[in-house]
């Protein structure tokens, strides 16, 4: 298993009803692709038959198959980064458990990268999700592209492939929160993209709920953009300067109809609407600081971002 051409990592959270499917249709797709190979299974702490499937297919195909175990659940971007620290082969496929992704793509990934690409992309085409789950992406990619000039028209799909330099200067990266496809376009020389097939969830349903969709945009903004605290800096600022100008005109008005100067500067008590706004904004950007704080206060802390319980592989 020593330095193959190709690794797949996948990373496997309850994925019991789908393992058999993919372990089917997965090693002959490679097979068919003529070159050496290892498939790297990354168990994020599943509390269904998971890890037993694991290590029957790594006891049928032990020359190809390593798993890895953690300890816990740790999501499913420490099980890449679990997977790229520890894989072997000169070109790197990221791959998820569910099927919704077609492992037979994989051979346009790797044509891609024949053409001189060090990282590619995919597009889902014809994508088999719900209407509002496909708008909402479309919005989140519209935003994040806004914010930090990184171009992906799919940021959803797992399906990529990297070369072995992005995998190394990615897994150099320590950062405790981080999303890996971002890191691999601003450290590639000639990312692309192609379009592959999408399928229907093969068994069971998404580990990745609303939540934890906004969560991971939020990570990416916040990641790789300082532009948040910049507009609410301007915001800031604009609201002030258009306070203090509210203030004046009112003053005047209620100066002019009552003929005294005294009468105008009351209007500085009448300041409840403005008041119930600016605090809202006010705790918006604590918030927004407060993010920003809690990524440098948890990176500080230097903590395993995740803990290997053991590895299934071969020994040479």
């Amino acid at each position: 298993m020593s330095a193959p051409q190709v690794s797949v990592v996948i990373p496997v959270y309850n994925e019991e009803q789908t393992l058999p499917l993919l372990f089917a249709r997965l090693y002959p797709a490679l097979d068919k692709l003529g070159v050496t190979y290892e498939i790297l299974f990354v168990n994020d702490g599943s509390r269904d038959r998971s890890v037993a499937l694991l290590r029957q297919q790594y006891e049928k195909r032990p020359d190809v198959t390593r798993v890895i175990l953690f300890n816990g659940n740790f999501g499913q971007h420490m099980a890449i980064m679990a997977g790229f620290e520890n894989v072997r082969g000169s070109r790197v496929i990221t791959l998820d458990a569910d099927l919704q992704n077609p492992p037979e793509e994989i051979g346009n990934l790797l044509a891609a990268m024949d053409r001189g690409h060090d990282y590619v992309g995919s597009i889902r085409k014809n994508r088999q999700d719900s209407a509002f789950r496909r708008h909402a992406s479309r919005a989140m990619n519209w935003m994040r592209e806004r914010i930090t000039k990184i171009h992906m028209t799919d940021q959803g799909c797992m399906l990529r492939a990297y070369s072995r330099p992005i995998v190394d200067a990615i897994t150099s990266s320590r950062e405790i929160n981080t999303f890996i496809p971002a890191l691999a376009y601003n450290y590639a020389a000639d990312p692309t993209e192609i379009e592959v097939a999408h399928e229907e969830r093969a068994a069971g349903e998404s580990k990745y709920s609303l939540y934890s969709l906004l969560r991971l945009n939020f990570d990416l903004v916040t990641g790789f953009s300082i532009v948040p605290l910049q507009v609410f800096s301007l915001l800031g600022m604009a609201v002030a300067v258009l306070s203090v100008l509210s203030y004046i005109v009112v003053i005047i008005q209620r100066w002019i109809a009552a003929g005294s100067v005294t009468e105008g500067l009351l209007a500085l008590w009448d300041r409840d609407i403005l008041q119930f706004f600016l605090t809202g904004l006010v705790l918006f950007g604590l918030g927004l600081l407060g993010e920003y704080t809690g990524r440098i206060y948890q990176q500080v802390r230097s903590r395993p971002r995740f803990l290997i319980q053991a590895i299934l592989e071969r020994k040479e």
